[in-house]
């Protein structure tokens, strides 16, 4: 018994417990049609000291996971700002960024000296209201109208709000901290902006040298974001502010060093599994069931700080909307985007509360608040943005080469094959085959044997031979199918950093590789062949899945999720295949509709499914004029359901390929993974070329090259 009572005083028992709170309780809420958020501070409460008392917030194993998942929500809710849509509207977003913040910050303000807070704790309160984090960013990706100069507005008004949220936290806490003289709080500002320009200029500049200088070894380039944000939120308390703050500007500072690559997707994959729910969890601690009825039985502090912040947020919009012109739809919009409040909120709220300068009821206001606007402004955004107006899409060929020279268009189109498995191999060649005859290109089927140190090691040699007779074969499937393959066999120490070496080199249009799984924590911690090949290459890389010979196929589903130019490559790749085999095609875009049956605004919603339905026939004669197209706009409420409906009549879908995105830190489904893991027909997945680790696009394909834009 004494052995069992030890066991459950060891730190690593509240740790266990959490990560099972982790994996069970979120998806369990999801069935619920509950945010998994709610379940983990109903966790918290269940476990806490008000409940099982199995978990305490003063434990230090605790203490410093939730310090941890605090530094890192607000490090990645930095690092997900889009600082290239920000860039473009930079000026508005401004303008927007400083309505959105001052409108709330005096609304707070009042708000707590209705309810005789002191100043301090008043314009702490009015700088909660002033952030927000863009829960709804999913709803208008997928709608295609993040294209929408308002939408992009909105979302680069988060920088600004965010962080003059966190400065005035910052001055808030330090006056609170005792003896603050006028001359402390310019002395104070003053290191602020010192900070503040050493870890955005200073971090930004040490981390492209170190990416640069780092090549592929993303270990070290892990390790050093992680170091980055630490070291900013330490240094964040060295001049006496909240660390928070350190850790907000560290993930603006190395957002562009970052960029869009394998390091942020595993960055945000360990706090959003981890440390994240942990933090959340820790916020369910704090909650006493008791004091939080009765903060709630007495209402209106409660009710003042919900309108409040819902009215003000209305109120910055409704200015926006005369200022910049918008119409009704785009206000509505940007007020739904800037409603929840989430990660700076609660983040602040939890730091005001530990300095003593906020109160428990305030705490317990705040936490209704994150789950009222949480729910409402994804809520108001599903059913105002379908009407949202987006720039025309250009549809167009890219006629010029990245240079502006004329080398580009004379350049041939090559597809490089990577053999590995002889049992896909002749499939994998004959999809190839048909893509490189149809533009007059070739194929380079290509073999990597791995080496490290020694390259006269046994396994090598074996490998060589093996490697060969691979390519051997593919050179010979070539030949019946009618196509010149130039075979190459290379050594490197990375299978997929090899395959996109080799691609770059041999100016390759296109990677065609077999399927392999990428499910598993392994797989998405430290990544797989697939994975790697998809985050470096500079061109398309279809990934396949083929049940049947690519020259059987006579019907190909290509679901169009939103309107935008990486909507071309799909159809343009169903088009070349459909040509070869005269095939038939369909362009499939589901319709929520329960958006469309729930909206009040269904006029518009009909206007723009009207709108959609003219754009998809637009697509089809633009690039396949006299290719037997079919264009489908199914109502669903479920989209995957939708497209495995679609698909039980077809012999091939056509997807693409996008990254997951998190709000706030917080992991967002992926309806590709649901559909892969659910299909029964052969499957072509395209991944994108990614952007250069220094933010700066990558360059854009040759004109025959599946073309599109950017």
């Amino acid at each position: 018994m004494e052995s069992v009572l030890e066991v459950l005083h060891e730190p690593l028992v509240p740790f266990a417990i959490l990560l099972a709170v982790i994996l069970t309780v979120p998806p369990l809420f999801e069935k619920l049609r509950l945010p998994g958020l709610v379940g983990l501070l109903a966790a918290g409460v269940i476990l806490g000291p008000n409940g099982l008392n199995l978990l305490h917030n003063k434990l230090p194993t605790m203490r410093l996971l939730s310090d941890i998942g605090l530094v890192y929500l607000m490090f990645v809710a930095g690092l997900e700002v889009d600082m290239a849509q920000f860039r473009r509207t930079k000026h508005r977003s401004a303008g927007f960024g400083f309505l959105t913040f001052i409108i709330p910050l005096i609304f707070g303000t009042i708000v707590g000296r209705i309810f005789n807070f002191g100043w301090n704790a008043s314009i702490l309160i009015g700088s909660l209201f002033a952030s927000h984090t863009l829960l709804a960013y999913p709803i208008v990706s997928r709608l295609g109208v993040v294209g929408n100069e308002a939408v992009i507005v909105t979302i680069g008004a988060t920088i600004f709000t965010d962080v003059g949220a966190l400065l005035v936290l910052a001055v808030c806490i330090g006056i609170h901290a005792g003896n603050f003289t006028l001359f402390k709080l310019f002395t104070l500002l003053g290191m602020l902006v010192v900070y503040s320009a050493i870890i955005l200029f200073g971090f930004d500049w040490a981390g492209r040298q170190f990416f640069r200088r780092s090549g592929d070894n993303e270990g070290n380039q892990f390790l050093f974001v992680l170091m980055a944000v630490f070291l900013a939120a330490l240094g964040a308390q060295l001049i006496g502010v909240e660390k928070i703050v350190g850790a907000f500007l560290a993930g603006l500072a190395v957002n562009d060093a970052v960029g869009e690559g394998p390091v942020k997707e595993k960055v945000v994959f360990v706090g959003s599994v981890l440390f994240i729910p942990i933090f959340f969890v820790d916020m369910g601690l704090l909650i006493d069931i008791p004091a939080f009825v009765k903060s709630i039985a007495s209402i209106w502090l409660t009710l003042a700080v919900v309108v409040g912040l819902i009215g003000s947020k209305f109120l910055a919009a409704l200015f926006a909307k005369f200022i910049y012109r918008y119409n009704w739809q785009e206000m509505l919009t940007m007020w739904s985007l800037s409603l929840p409040q989430v990660a700076a909120t609660l983040a602040a709220t939890l730091v005001g509360y530990r300095a003593g300068l906020l109160t428990e009821a305030l705490l317990n206001s705040v936490i209704v608040l994150m789950l009222v606007t949480a729910t409402l402004g994804p809520l108001i955004t599903s059913r105002v943005a379908p009407g949202l107006s987006v720039p025309e899409t250009n549809l167009e060929p890219d006629s010029t080469s990245p240079d502006g020279g004329e080398k580009q268009k004379s350049s041939s189109f090559t597809v490089v094959v990577p053999v590995y498995n002889p049992r896909t191999q002749r499939y994998l060649i004959e999809m190839a085959a048909l893509l490189a005859r149809h533009e007059q290109g070739r194929i380079v089927p290509l073999s990597v044997a791995t080496a490290h140190a020694h390259m006269d090691a046994p396994h090598l040699e074996v490998a060589l031979q093996r490697g060969e007779a691979l390519l051997t074969r593919a050179t010979e499937l070539s030949r019946e199918l009618g196509v010149e393959a130039e075979p190459l066999l290379r050594i490197d120490d990375n299978i997929a950093q090899g395959i996109s070496r080799a691609s770059r080199e041999q100016n390759a249009s296109l990677i065609v590789m077999g399927w392999g799984q990428r499910t598993g924590f392994r797989a998405r911690l430290f990544g797989n062949v697939i994975d790697n090949v998809l985050w470096t290459s500079h061109c398309p890389v279809a990934l396949t899945r083929l049940l049947l010979s690519p020259t059987q196929i006579q019907r190909i589903l290509v679901p169009i999720e939103n309107l935008t130019p990486e909507a071309v490559r799909p159809v343009r790749f169903a088009q070349i295949l459909a040509q070869a085999n005269q095939a038939q095609v369909t362009l499939l875009h589901v319709w929520v509709s329960e958006a469309v049956r729930d909206s009040a605004l269904g006029n518009t919603t009909t206007s723009k499914r009207a709108w959609t339905e003219s754009q998809l026939a637009l697509l089809a004669s633009k690039w396949a004029p006299q290719s037997n197209f079919d264009i489908q706009i199914v109502p669903h409420e479920d989209i995957v359901r939708a497209i495995l409906n679609a698909s039980q009549s077809t012999d091939l879908i056509i997807l693409r390929s996008k990254r997951r995105r998190t709000a706030g830190g917080l992991a967002i489904s992926d309806l590709t993974t649901q559909l892969v893991q659910q299909l029964n027909c052969s499957l072509v997945m395209l991944g994108e070329p990614q952007r250069a680790l220094t933010g700066i696009p990558t360059e854009r394909l040759p004109n025959k090259v599946l073309p599109t834009i950017g």
